[in-house]
């Protein structure tokens, strides 16, 4: 109640600085009660949303009808299709025995399969999305460690930073891409332009502090496949038992090529841009459903993660409360004004102040609360195109910093503490995250600036 109480306050004396209205005030302080419960009681997040949302209704901070404005509907039923097609895919044994193929012409060499895990960590995330790869990653990384009674710790927050560079890297790689690209209105080829090569170089920097970071964990993995090196017969019994992946292939392959070029497809067709972006999923989605369909509804049911769209769509529709009633008017005219409305001192505030609440607040949530600040500086004459790029980075590099930061971090560590009862800590956690996230958000902004005169263009 002590933290909590000290969020409230915090809020109200920011609202004095900024100079808010009562109204604003209010909407201020509801949704930042909102989001400091949630962070201090994450399990029960959907029931502070909905209490939030309520509030916000009965003082009349928000209307009916623009509850369905604000909710980013595209953004959940993208979602949830998406994780229609992964759900099939993994029932199907895709990822799993896509790995062990990988894994066996790679052979047993531990520095050579970590360095795979790491890459096959960001590629994954990159094709399906963050919390798939993760799950599949921290499944494979639990599997080979326990075959040599190593600690699988190191490995696995090896593979989260991985996750969350290679998130960023394409539009379905994480809920905040998709969030951004139909704001932004992005294609998924503009992202394979801007965002896979500071992806692919933040990755390659990555490789090479974890390398440094966790040498001596790397080095007791060597020594013990070195002493063990004959016991590792079951890899190839794992091998041998394979399903047949055809099919789930042919799907995975043709969704991601769907989604690839789903801008020529909606200016053949004469459609809105990302009409086929939604559209794409959809259709597969029904493909799936249709091959399983006596158990199409289990499907439905059990593989879209209903607990979490519900909480994201109720908070997008908080955070359009601050729109509606022109508390992000007075937040962007404060960046902007901070700023001078130079451009790249605005890139710097979003790389570095969105950062931080990232880190300590989930970066699902800070990019839903930048987006209404970036759309509203368009209005004041910026060229907010950068401005998303530096907000995809922003809500994706910021997320290794701590445990909260991401959504895979929390799934990651969850699986842990499920599968063997292992818990992280902060102090445990932050050492590691610094030496990741500085060098890599660093070099995401260099390489931003770099590029600021082709945006422009």
């Amino acid at each position: 109640m002590i933290k909590f109480a000290g969020i409230l306050f915090g809020l109200v004396i920011l609202s004095n600085l900024l100079n808010l209205n009562n109204i604003q005030m209010f909407s201020l302080l509801i949704l930042g009660s909102m989001i400091g419960a949630t962070l201090m009681f994450w399990r029960y997040r959907v029931l502070f949303a909905f209490i939030a949302l309520s509030f916000m209704l009965g003082v009349g901070l928000i209307e009916v009808r623009l509850i369905k404005d604000f909710a980013q509907l595209d953004t959940i039923l993208f979602l949830a299709s998406m994780m229609v097609i992964v759900g099939y895919l993994e029932e199907k044994r895709f990822f799993e025995v896509l790995m062990d193929r990988l894994v066996g012409i790679i052979g047993d060499k531990p520095a050579l399969v970590m360095i795979f895990f790491l890459v096959m960590s960001a590629f994954l995330a990159a094709l399906v999305d963050e919390v798939t790869s993760i799950l599949i990653m921290v499944a494979i990384i639990l599997d080979y460690t326990s075959r040599y009674k190593i600690n699988p710790v190191p490995f696995i927050v090896m593979s989260i930073f991985a996750t969350n560079i290679g998130s960023s890297a394409t539009v379905v790689g994480n809920p905040v891409g998709v969030m951004i690209a139909f704001n932004a209105k992005l294609s998924f080829i503009e992202f394979l332009r801007w965002a896979t090569p500071i992806a692919i170089a933040s990755l390659f920097l990555t490789l090479v502090i974890v390398r440094i970071v966790f040498k001596n964990e790397i080095m007791r993995l060597e020594k013990t496949v070195l002493d063990e090196r004959g016991k590792s017969k079951e890899i190839e019994e794992v091998v041998r038992n394979i399903p047949d992946i055809r099919i789930p292939a042919i799907v995975f392959l043709a969704t991601i090529l769907g989604l690839v070029f789903h801008t020529p497809l909606e200016e053949l067709l004469g459609l809105e841009k990302n009409s086929m972006l939604l559209g794409v999923p959809f259709f597969f989605a029904g493909i799936v459903l249709f091959f399983e369909r006596e158990h199409a509804r289990e499907i439905v049911e059990r593989r879209i993660d209903w607990w979490t769209l519900m909480f994201f769509l109720i908070f997008f529709a908080s955070v359009g409360t601050l729109k509606h009633v022109g508390t992000v008017d007075v937040l962007a005219k404060v960046v902007y004004n901070s700023t001078g409305g130079v451009l790249e001192y605005i890139i710097l505030t979003i790389l570095f102040a969105g950062g931080l609440m990232t880190a300590f607040m989930d970066n699902v949530l800070a990019v839903a609360t930048w987006i209404p600040i970036i759309q509203t500086m368009g209005g004041l004459g910026v060229n907010t195109y950068p401005l998303w790029w530096a907000l995809l980075f922003t809500g994706t590099f910021w997320g290794n910093l701590t445990l909260i930061g991401s959504t895979a971090n929390i799934v990651a560590i969850g699986a842990l503490e499920k599968r063997i009862g292992i818990h992280l800590t902060l102090r445990y956690w932050i050492p590691y995250g610094v030496a990741v996230t500085l060098p890599t958000i660093g070099l995401a902004t260099l390489m931003l600036m770099i590029q600021l005169p082709l945006m422009s263009a």
